[in-house]
């Protein structure tokens, strides 16, 4: 298996598999090379399950051109508003504005002055994932944590929100 290692002042050892569906291996300066093959070894079955899913995830979602990251962008602008409109008014929230972001890691998120961003890459979902995500950070206008309260209110505006999350992690 080909893998980056990359050796730090940290104390254990650490599998990140990128963006670009590489494999990172992250371990202490002084940790044996047979260490590092053995732990491979042991995470050989999850190493290949999130390659799979990561690379998966790249082909249904490739980075977009310039001009798909424009309509996108142009969508998001047209679609959002309205619908964070409509959410907060349900939700008897109040969001100070909305930007759309080019965040490649997050699709949303909520300031503490209630100021939400989303990225223009979530317009490559379902609709159903797109609302989760406004609900989702109009409930952070009320908790700015994901604990019990949290999800309790997102699930009382989106009873299948689980499903709807799944939605981003899948497709």
């Amino acid at each position: 298996m080909e893998y980056q290692l990359i050796r730090s002042r940290r104390k254990t050892l650490a599998i990140e598999i990128t963006r670009e569906a590489r494999v990172l291996v992250r371990a202490p300066l002084r940790c044996p090379q047979r260490t590092v093959d053995r732990f491979l070894r042991e995470k050989e079955g999850w190493i290949a399950t999130h390659l799979a899913q990561m690379q998966a995830r790249r082909q249904a979602h490739p980075e977009p051109t310039a001009e798909q990251e424009a309509a996108l962008r142009q969508r998001a602008k047209e679609v959002l508003p309205p619908l964070v409109a409509r959410w907060a008014e349900i939700m008897g929230v109040e969001p100070c504005g909305i930007t759309v972001t080019g965040a490649r890691t997050r699709f949303g998120s909520c300031s503490p002055k209630n100021r939400l961003c989303f990225s223009f890459r979530l317009m490559d979902y379902p609709m159903a994932a797109v609302e989760y995500v406004v609900v989702h950070e109009l409930a952070h206008i009320r908790h700015k944590n994901h604990g019990p309260d949290f999800y309790a209110e997102v699930e009382t505006y989106l009873p299948d929100w689980q499903t709807r999350r799944q939605l981003l992690k899948r497709s």
